[in-house]
């Protein structure tokens, strides 16, 4: 399953695009973060990228979430699921969505329990943040309208 161009809207919808490094809005420092919500050892106080590294770097990081999430996922889902699932391993991490109670509840088959889970990571640098939550929602609702009766 690859990711969708409805899944990459969510993205970029929430991410916005920044051609100058900034700040991790939940801690104030680090990490540094640039164009769609990249971050790396690469990324530092003072870079500057065009829209064309952005994207090039979107799509980089979205393919390594997509491949994450494909090959943890050990249940048949949906195209809508998958997108919610890349968004948030995008967001939140691979590792933590590794990890995470909502995979554990999607692999044993409970949609609903596992579409749940994803308010609960509202948080960066110990903080609830707005945003986290709004996204959280925005997956919360693209997953379960992958729910075929």
């Amino acid at each position: 399953m690859e990711y969708s161009k409805n899944g990459l809207h969510l993205t970029e919808q929430f991410e916005g695009c920044r051609l100058q490094a900034y700040p991790d809005p939940g801690t104030g420092a680090d990490p540094w973060t640039i164009g769609y919500g990249h971050t790396g050892p690469d990324v530092h106080k003072g870079l500057v990228i065009t829209q064309e590294q952005a994207e090039a770097l979107l799509q980089k990081d979205v393919q390594k979430a997509a491949a994450d999430v494909a090959a943890k996922v050990t249940t048949d889902i949906t195209q809508n699921e998958f997108d919610a699932l890349v968004d948030f391993a995008f967001n939140c991490g691979c590792g933590n969505l590794n990890s995470s109670t909502l995979l554990k509840k999607l692999n044993a088959g409970d949609i609903e329990g596992a579409a749940e889970e994803f308010q609960k990571w509202d948080r960066a640098g110990g903080h609830e943040m707005a945003g986290l939550l709004k996204r959280r929602h925005a997956e919360a609702t693209l997953f379960l309208t992958g729910i075929q009766s």
